[in-house]
């Protein structure tokens, strides 16, 4: 007989939704929104259904794998862990324990996928990257502006009398935000979405605003030149709770109004009615991923953060500037879990220049690779560079439930559990502030195992077997120590199976910030000239570099797919998966495309070759490739992206693209 287990959604995702999970016969057979959960309230995406196939497809790998001779081979888990130990060991004797670089991404957003670091620290620390391809330019902006990265509560939009949704298609990545912006509306709260693209959040905007891609900074600045010409700002915020106000006058100083509208190609008008709306508080800013990457992305939202600032709509109810919510996830003892005392050595390697720096490492060389929650080979870009670097490694280990195009490279796979297979705790850093429980509701197929089982096991041949023998509970208790105080634990988490985390709903309300001013900080006071704002743009756009814009005259997006977690689920779809190539009305017009034609795009970097699309309101000389397809299915587009860092070296440029295409035969 069936019987229905509520769960949690493990995706890295906006919305951390809850389940209703229906299981027949040990078999996951149906997933539903749980009703009873306090944000996503029986609402669920098309990704969080497909886990449901990812769980039960013939596809699942279901036993540790060997390449032999350049073809896999079934191995039992004795043979795959003891030789990956003895060749951990060697290199440890040999080279040292940095020779081992880890790959850890964030496929999975459970607690418990954090304690390959403990492996790693307790085997005596190694090569680790930093930064991140998703969102580290503009978490860092926010750290140098305010001192972290925190947003107000969902809930809190309903004090918004203006509600900005900047560079953020909350309909595709945030479905439960978009159900709030239809009840704010309903309450008179007015809508204004800026994009490059007219999504379907835009469809229900107030107003839409187009304008260039990776120039939202230089737009901020324009809007708060005209606060400051119409007297709009808010002068006793400025004076009482900021640092450096005088440098960001000076630098709107040298630019007229009108500059700024010729390379936003935003008109004078959107932004004096943008200033008015921003002085009408309370006005919340929403801002998205995508435009901090490029290369001027941490610039871009420092200038949005001082618009916030400049307006007053900082620390008020239904204002903020709103972009992470890392408050979330410091409420867990991730130090504790993850001992990186235990570390002797450490080296670090940029996450978007991982490949390079794997072809140039040496003292030493990188001879052992682990992959773990990740599928790099479609997520980080200049894929040709990636796979050169992977293949050149000694022994690379995957750890996946699917041959992926990163596990096709790997010497071992070891299979891994899904989130229905194990137990573990889920929130999300980016939107709301409430943890879910997961329970192990079906076993696992085959051979498939948790990853602390095989860490576990990997240790205890190591010989610091000791740091693993916890079981599973006692590991999410450790990590839930901090929250004990506030009636939180995990037998209260198992019946409640939802928790309300300890955060500020409305940070900064008190006007203390964490930087070392104390205040919110238009220049940034430990970072010397660097700390300073400017109008910076793109690396590739006519206005940095106007030949390379001449070769290819096309800015390239490559947004999240609708129906995949990055490259997660292209390989179950009923459909084979084909590459869509999505672009402005004018391109078409200028090319002479069509709807299905089949087209190549290309750049010095590399070319893939996709279907037509053309999109009626997308900003001129826009186009589009979701991000995530795998090789099988002409992918990944990460072919054409660069890796070059953002300015403040923690984000990725992936958006920072300038391409060409042209019609091509099919084959």
């Amino acid at each position: 007989m069936s019987q229905v287990r509520k769960a949690a959604c493990p995706l890295n995702c906006w919305d951390s939704c809850g389940f209703n999970v229906t299981i027949d016969q040990d078999r996951v057979v149906k997933i539903e929104g749980d009703p009873e959960h306090p944000i996503t309230q029986g609402k669920i995406c098309g990704r969080g259904r497909m886990l449901e196939t990812r769980t039960n497809s013939s596809k699942r790998l279901l036993h540790p794998l060997k390449k032999v001779n350049g073809t896999f081979v079934q191995i039992s888990w004795e043979q795959a862990l003891d030789e990956i130990a003895a060749k951990l060991i060697d290199i440890k004797e040999s080279y040292g324990t940095t020779a081992v670089l880890h790959s850890h991404d964030y496929a999975n957003n459970g607690i418990l996928k954090n304690v390959d670091q403990r492996f790693f620290n307790c085997y005596g620390g190694v090569t680790e990257l930093y930064g991140s391809l998703c969102w580290g330019a503009g978490i860092e902006a926010q750290k140098w502006d305010f001192g972290n990265a925190w947003s107000h509560e969902p809930n809190d939009i309903f004090n918004s009398k203006n509600i900005i949704i900047w560079g953020r298609n909350v309909a595709r990545t945030n479905m439960h935000f978009y159900e709030k912006l239809l009840e704010a509306k309903k309450q008179g709260a007015k809508i204004i979405v800026i994009d490059p693209l007219y999504n379907a959040t835009a469809k229900i905007a107030d107003e839409y605003i187009t304008i260039r891609p990776g120039m939202d900074g230089l737009l901020a600045a324009g809007i708060i030149k005209e606060m400051l010409r119409l007297g709009a700002e808010d002068r006793y915020f400025i004076e009482q709770f900021t640092h450096g106000f005088a440098d960001l006058v000076q630098l709107l100083d040298g630019v007229s109004l009108e500059q700024i509208s010729e390379m936003t190609e935003v008109s004078c008008g959107v932004m004096t009615t943008l200033a008015n709306v921003y002085a009408d508080k309370p006005t919340a800013t929403f801002m998205g991923l995508g435009m901090q990457r490029y290369q001027n992305g941490g610039n871009t939202i420092r200038l949005i953060d001082a618009l916030v600032a400049v307006s007053g709509n900082i620390g008020i109810a239904g204002g903020g500037a709103n972009y992470a919510n890392l408050q979330v996830g410091q409420s867990f003892a991730f130090a504790e879990l993850t001992l990186t005392h235990r570390r002797k050595q450490h080296r670090q390697f940029s996450i978007m220049k991982q490949a390079e720096e794997v072809l140039k490492a040496t003292n030493p060389e990188i001879k052992m690779m682990f992959v773990t929650c990740g599928n790099p080979l479609t997520q980080v870009p200049d894929t040709h560079v990636v796979e050169q670097a992977f293949s050149s490694v000694p022994t690379l280990v995957v750890v996946d439930q699917y041959l992926t195009d990163t596990a096709m490279l790997a010497d071992y796979v070891l299979p891994t559990t899904t989130a229905f297979e194990e137990e573990d705790l889920y929130y999300s850093s980016m939107y709301h502030h409430y943890v879910n429980y997961g329970p192990k509701l079906v076993a696992a197929p085959g051979e498939a195992r948790p990853d602390l089982w095989i860490w576990t096991q990997l240790a205890e041949r190591l010989g610091f077997g000791e740091d693993f023998a916890f079981s599973r509970e006692e590991f999410l208790e450790m990590t839930l120590n901090p929250l004990k105080e506030n009636g939180i634990t995990l037998e209260k988490l198992k019946k409640e199976h939802t928790m309300e985390l300890p955060v500020k709903k409305v940070p900064w309300h008190d006007r203390k910030f964490q930087t070392p001013s104390g205040k919110f900080e238009f220049t940034a006071q430990q970072k010397g000239q660097q700390g300073l704002l400017t109008l910076a743009v793109p690396d590739e756009s006519k206005w940095k570099n106007p030949k390379l814009a001449e070769k290819y005259p096309y800015s390239l997006l490559t947004i999240h797919p609708l129906r995949s977690n990055h490259s997660q689920n292209y390989h179950l779809w009923a459909r084979e998966p084909k590459m869509k190539v999505e672009i402005a009305a004018n391109i078409a017009e200028e090319r002479g495309l069509q709807n299905g034609d089949f087209v190549k795009i290309w750049n010095d970097r590399g070319e893939v070759k996709g279907f037509i699309e053309i999109l009626a309101k997308a900003h001129p000389n826009t186009l589009n490739i979701d991000e995530g397809i795998w090789r099988e299915f002409s992918g990944p587009v990460n072919k054409l992206t660069s890796s070059r860092e953002t300015d403040n070296g923690l984000g990725s440029t992936l958006y920072d693209c300038l391409v060409d295409l042209e019609k091509v035969s099919y084959q």
